[in-house]
């Protein structure tokens, strides 16, 4: 209640009958009168000044009224007034969402990109647009079929654009489903209640095939003669007014391949496919701000051969020998040649045949090549170096266009009728010290052939054929005098063999003809006698080697070393201060993978002789025993390019100090929080490399950084955490970062 004065009231609209206000009077009004828009609704009680409702208000209709109040006397004479009262109907949430359409119906290309919107659907709602009961956001309720664990399609729940869900991107395929019904729904007051009011409707989406798709492996005939450049393919974007570009990563000094803005791929000049017989390179896509519209489509060209080069011999003269009694039939050789054409095609077909003989005597036609494999074959058994040493052919070599001539000089060589004959059977003997350093000259032995001189008939080998089961000795023959010098091979030992009786033969490399053979002629007699030295002692191994790990206890047993003396005298073991090696201590195992020691012996003769040394090397390899955790390596950091589109994953590796043995594969994880999990996932590819992918396309253009865990699996298992710097970057177009 109040005095009456102008006034506002902010009033819901429905409730149905209310009271609102009551108004005073002052002597001598008696009475109160309403006029303006009351609408049948608003009323007063005129005696007791009740301003009152006899209904409902509706926002929807009227949004205020404005009225007046004036008081009255007993005669009906104005007391007060009027006064301006206006009643402001405020909105509640009585109105359900309305879509504009019944039903939509939409159109999208098999791997569109993720996030990319191809329709929308609107809606609106008659209540107050100032406050959440018309704010209204969208939904996908029910998605016809759904045959994967997320949703193929997705809504931006304020402006109502559908688009394709990274899942969507990747599976859509016309082939196996070409039409999706998605129940939409929109909720007022923001989706914020469960008290609001939701609407639906049916949106029927059509997939249809990607029209951004590389083309069929493309094929151009190499050193073409039409204009260039030729059009070879074309590709076309899903999305309009995009922009075409190329770009390769074998870093070629020109790549002869161009693309016009209707996707119209180019070779710009003719191709040469013994100089390069494939080219790949990629497409891409832009919008005119140079973002990337498609994922990049790789392009497979391939240069198809034809016949444009000549048979090469491989040898400018090729130089054969055969013996004068070899039989028909018989092969001598082989003639080689090349086509740089394409390998296993007719193009590099090559053919043989003999185009000449110089001397065509005693018959033109004494030799036959193999047309196929070049095998140069006798006809027959016709052949007498003492008439005809050499002879002279030119075999041709064709291919289906063109041809070569590949000269050919076949030398006719002596048969080995003839055996070595030494120039005395018994060399006597010598008298060595057993201490007689290795390569000493003992003797030098002579034996001669009556075959052609520098033939294989002729050339003498020598070898100590009896008397010798150790190869204490060796024979080194001069080639030139076909002599032999007999050398100490391994160092003489008295006490193991005092004295030695030699058998020498002389042989020939070639083998001897039917019917004759080596007989005592070829054979030659020497002794060597040894004589005793004062040795030093022996050690059982000159080098000792043990393993260990690394982490071995002070004081342990590693390994024994043994020795004796030839003479058998005493021996003691000393270790040589200036031979031994200065090393790391054990535990670090990375300082140093093996330490050696040199170990010295003294015998102990008779006290007029000097004691006699020798030696031996300690070799101590030490072992890797699991000790340093895992880590990845951050030298070339990961990068994603923004914006990203969905799909994306980049490789990381994982190191350890440690040898490969004790991790011979890794595990990796991600840190257990929900901000990292949302964002990212893992996934391993082999025993040392991993995939980081996001999971999501709402990054922004920063570097994050990934807390990454790492377990060796070694024994024992050891656990690293590494936070992976990952850089979301603007890339350039050879998808790098600015």
């Amino acid at each position: 209640t109040g005095p009456l004065k102008d006034m506002d009231f902010s009033v819901p609209e429905g409730g149905g009958v209310r009271f609102i206000y009551q108004f005073t009077s002052k002597p001598p009004a008696v009475s109160f009168r309403l006029t303006g828009e009351t609408d049948g609704v608003i009323e007063m009680a005129p005696r007791k000044g009740i301003l009152y409702l006899n209904g409902s208000l509706d926002w929807e209709n009227k949004t205020e009224h404005r009225l007046q109040v004036e008081s009255l006397d007993e005669m009906g004479n104005v007391v007060e007034g009027p006064h301006a009262v206006t009643i402001h109907v405020l909105d509640i949430n009585d109105n359900p969402p309305e879509f504009e359409q019944p039903k939509y119906t939409g159109v999208v290309r098999q791997n569109s990109r993720p996030g990319k919107p191809f329709m929308y659907v609107h809606a609106t709602d008659r209540d107050d647009p100032s406050t959440p009961h018309a704010q209204l956001t969208y939904s996908i309720l029910h998605h016809f079929p759904n045959p994967y664990a997320e949703m193929l399609f997705q809504i931006d729940n304020v402006t109502g654009a559908i688009s394709p869900s990274r899942t969507g991107s990747y599976y859509l395929d016309p082939q196996k489903q070409d039409t999706f019904t998605l129940v939409v729904t929109a909720k007022d007051m923001a989706g914020m209640t469960t008290n609001a009011f939701t609407s639906s409707t049916d949106v029927i989406i059509t997939v249809k095939e990607s029209l951004w798709k590389a083309p069929p492996t493309i094929h151009i005939l190499e050193n073409s003669t039409q204009v260039h450049p030729v059009n070879i393919s074309q590709v076309h974007s899903n999305e309009p007014d995009t922009i075409y570009d190329i770009f390769e990563k074998e870093k070629l000094p020109r790549l002869p391949f161009s693309i016009d803005q209707d996707g119209v791929i180019y070779v710009t000049e003719p191709l040469d496919r013994e100089e390069k017989d494939t080219y790949t390179f990629f497409v891409v896509t832009k919008d005119k701000e140079g973002e990337l519209v498609d994922k990049p489509l790789q392009i497979h060209v391939i240069v198809e051969d034809i016949n444009d080069n000549p048979p090469v011999c491989q040898q400018a003269l090729t130089v054969l020998e055969v013996q004068e009694n070899e039989g028909g039939g018989s092969s001598i050789g082989t003639v080689f040649a090349t086509d740089m054409d394409q390998e296993d095609t007719l193009n590099s077909r090559l053919r043989f045949s003999i185009h000449r003989q110089v001397p065509a005597v005693p018959a033109s036609h004494l030799f036959f090549i193999q047309q196929d494999t070049g095998v140069l074959q006798l006809t027959s058994q016709a052949l007498n170096r003492h008439i005809i040493s050499n002879y002279s052919l030119q075999v041709l070599v064709s291919d289906s266009v063109f041809q070569t001539i590949c000269d050919v000089q076949v030398h006719v060589i002596d048969i080995n009728d003839q055996i070595p004959i030494f120039e005395k059977s018994d060399y006597d003997s010598v008298t060595v010290a057993e201490n007689l350093p290795v390569g000493t000259v003992l003797l030098e032995i002579q034996a001669t052939d009556g075959d052609e001189p520098g033939t294989g008939s002729s050339y003498i080998i020598y070898q100590v054929k009896e008397g010798d089961p150790n190869n204490t000795f060796i024979i080194e023959t001069d080639p030139e005098a076909n002599r032999g010098f007999l050398k100490l091979n391994k160092a003489l030992d008295f006490e193991a063999a005092p004295a030695y009786d030699l058998v020498i033969n002389a042989t020939n490399p070639e083998p001897l003809v039917p019917g004759v053979q080596y007989n005592s002629s070829s054979l030659a007699f020497f002794k060597v006698f040894v004589t005793d030295v004062d040795e030093p002692p022996v050690f059982h191994k000159p080098v000792y080697k043990e393993e260990v790990f690394e982490d071995i206890p002070v004081n342990t047993l590693v390994m024994t070393v043994e020795a004796y003396d030839p003479e058998g005298d005493t021996v003691r073991l000393l270790r040589e201060e200036e031979g031994a090696v200065a090393v790391c201590r054990l535990e670090e195992w990375w300082c140093f993978h093996s330490s050696a020691v040199t170990l010295t012996l003294n015998d102990f003769g008779s006290p007029s002789s000097l004691s006699q040394k020798s030696r031996a090397t300690l070799v101590l390899h030490l072992k890797d025993v699991n000790d340093n955790p895992p880590g990845l390596d951050t030298d070339n950091p990961p990068f994603f390019c923004y914006p990203l589109h969905g799909g994306e994953k980049a490789l990381i590796q994982a190191v350890d100090a440690d040898e490969l043995w004790w991790y011979s594969t890794f595990t990796f994880s991600l840190a257990d929080d929900l901000h990292t999990r949302s964002n990212w996932e893992i996934s391993k590819v082999n025993a040392t490399h991993a995939y980081l992918s996001p999971k999501h396309s709402n990054f922004e253009e920063k570097v994050y950084y990934v807390p990454v865990t790492l377990n060796d699996n070694g024994k024992p298992p050891l656990q690293g955490e590494v936070n992976l710097p990952v850089n979301i970057c603007r890339c350039s177009s050879e998808m790098s970062c600015f």
